[in-house]
């Protein structure tokens, strides 16, 4: 046969992915980081932030297990307790984080500046709305109910817990995809602060929006990034932009308040026939 044809889907985008702290809650991506500098530090060992937050993104325990594989955590580990950690040892800090993390979490639930506008927006344009997470089962049963309170109610949330494996693999976008009914995946878009959240999309097959500003790769709150120095902050920025672009993601703006608009660039694209 001479010719092949292949299906090509020129339809709308249909629903949104959102990720929870970084993208529509806790400016900065703070609840999990301190957490975990306090966990290790129970231990007799100091991470810095950046240590604590490299592995951002991924399921909680997981999160524990890369920290503790960082070079410069596992020598002083091994300075302390003559041995490397090892998964017994993730697992008793995995236990005392849990707690640790549901006790703070609604201290930092309050909605990113311009997240309900967004919503808005995303209804507007007859788009379901989901979320997948890092936490636990556990942890998101208090932040939905804070942000019910709030105004933010997805119609579907995937935890990590609910699926084989959190990010990078695809799991939680194609239970989120099940729950809402909508298909094909390239009429869904993931929108993420972290590498993993761009992975997590891309992997499923999905077009991907990373949050430079309000999220993990800056990694302060608002009050604090509003107080950096203008050429301080670009700095940061430029590097965060420059991290998620070069993870892959289609698009990186500041915030979920830029996301709008690029979801009718979106549209035309997909108009025109192009795909994730």
């Amino acid at each position: 046969m001479d010719f092949i044809f292949q299906r090509n889907y020129r339809g709308p985008l249909k629903a949104v992915i959102l990720d929870w702290a970084g993208t529509t809650m806790d400016y900065g991506c703070m609840a999990p980081a301190v957490v975990f500098m306090e966990v290790f530090r129970r231990k007799g060992i100091d991470i810095s932030m950046e240590q604590a937050r490299e592995p951002m993104g991924a399921h909680k325990r997981v999160h524990i297990q890369q920290i503790s594989r960082i070079e410069a955590v596992a020598k002083k580990w091994e300075a302390k307790y003559g041995h490397r950690p090892t998964e017994a040892d993730v697992d008793t800090m995995f236990a005392e984080f849990v707690p640790l993390q549901l006790d703070c979490l609604a201290k930092y639930a309050d909605l990113i500046p311009g997240c309900l506008n967004a919503l808005s927006e995303f209804r507007k344009r007859g788009l379901k709305i989901g979320s997948t997470t890092g936490y636990t089962g556990a942890m998101m049963e208090i932040l939905q109910r804070e942000a019910a309170a709030r105004g933010y109610t997805p119609d579907s949330t995937v935890c990590a817990t609910d699926v084989p494996a959190g990010r990078p693999e695809p799991w939680m976008c194609f239970q989120n995809a099940m729950k809402l009914r909508v298909f094909p995946m390239e009429a869904i878009v993931k929108v993420g602060d972290t590498i993993p959240d761009i992975s997590e999309g891309l992997n499923a097959g999905m077009w991907t929006i990373g949050l430079a500003k309000t999220g993990n790769e800056v990694g302060l709150n608002e009050k604090d990034t509003n107080a950096l120095d203008p050429e301080i902050l670009e700095r940061k920025l430029a590097r965060a932009r420059t991290r998620l672009a070069q993870a892959g993601a289609h698009y990186v703006v500041d915030g979920i308040y830029d996301v709008p608009p690029l979801l009718d660039e979106i549209n035309l694209r997909l108009k025109n026939g192009e795909h994730p």
